[in-house]
């Protein structure tokens, strides 16, 4: 009754028709959901289908909620219902985490210098090996039609500075896109949103040097690769923001870990905590 009655409303009526004084959007029992609670919930930027979408999984939400709380509060035993120690264990849990956030931010250092990062991927090949093909490209998509694509892929493929400004100043004329990633390593799952498949069947296409698919329509995706690695440990330039993950991880532990063995150490020394 409670989502059919706010169906009916949202049918005739917008979120932003709710807004004009806080009145009782649901009710379950005597518990009463407020129209400004909604309101909060829904994004200013999106549109009067998607809030009201989201104003009903908000609403329904808030329904369920309630009503197993009032069939558990029926049926479950005064025991069940006791839930004061996982309560408390939970407020211990976040306080503990929001101490060690604050200690961490206060004391880790973010410097990490070229050597280390190059330090810790020698010396860790085994957390950088490739998971699908990485390649360095530059990649056009053009009519099949238009004059100058034969003219664009033969000077993409080209070394020279001259030649792949010609590309890129041709394509900018009559291509649908072009863009030079080939001094960048690139995912090969990114390249394959370019050419709406996914990678492996994008790496069937693979022949040479290039990838080359027609779609319907005539237009033809292209990519001239200059540079392609299928397996094994990623390049340092690749993976160079995973490895600064990795350390800077490692650093956290190892505060934490130092911040536990000084607090019981503390509290130890200060009689504070006492083992019988």
């Amino acid at each position: 009754m409670i989502i059919a009655a706010v169906l009916c409303l949202c049918s005739c009526r917008t979120i932003s028709s709710w807004v004009r004084d806080d009145r009782v959007v649901a009710r379950v029992g005597d518990t009463k959901l407020y129209e400004s609670e909604v309101e909060s919930y829904i994004p200013d930027y999106i549109s009067s289908e998607d809030s009201l979408n989201l104003a009903m999984q908000y609403i329904n939400r808030w329904a369920t909620d309630l009503i197993y709380q009032e069939m558990a509060s029926g049926q479950l035993s005064k025991e069940e219902m006791d839930v004061s120690k996982e309560l408390e264990a939970y407020r211990r849990t976040l306080l503990r985490y929001r101490y060690e956030q604050r200690f961490v931010n206060d004391r880790l250092d973010t410097l990490i210098r070229e050597e280390q990062i190059k330090a810790y991927y020698d010396a860790h090949p085994d957390l950088f090996m490739l998971e699908r093909p990485i390649l360095k490209v530059r990649f056009l998509d053009i009519l099949k039609s238009n004059s100058s694509r034969k003219k664009i892929q033969s000077l993409m493929a080209s070394s020279k500075p001259e030649d792949l400004a010609q590309a890129e100043e041709l394509a900018a004329a009559s291509a649908i896109r072009y863009y030079d990633n080939s001094d960048t390593w690139m995912d090969a799952a990114m390249l394959a949103k370019d050419f709406n498949m996914d990678y492996a069947s994008m790496m069937a296409q693979y022949d040479d040097d290039r990838i080359e698919y027609e779609k319907d329509g005539g237009e033809i995706l292209f990519a001239f690769v200059q540079d392609i690695r299928i397996k094994g440990v990623a390049p340092l330039e690749f993976c160079e923001s995973a490895v600064r993950d990795y350390i800077l991880s490692e650093r956290k532990h190892a505060l934490l870990g130092t911040l536990e063995q000084d607090l019981l150490k503390d509290a130890l020394d200060r009689n504070k905590f006492v083992i019988y």
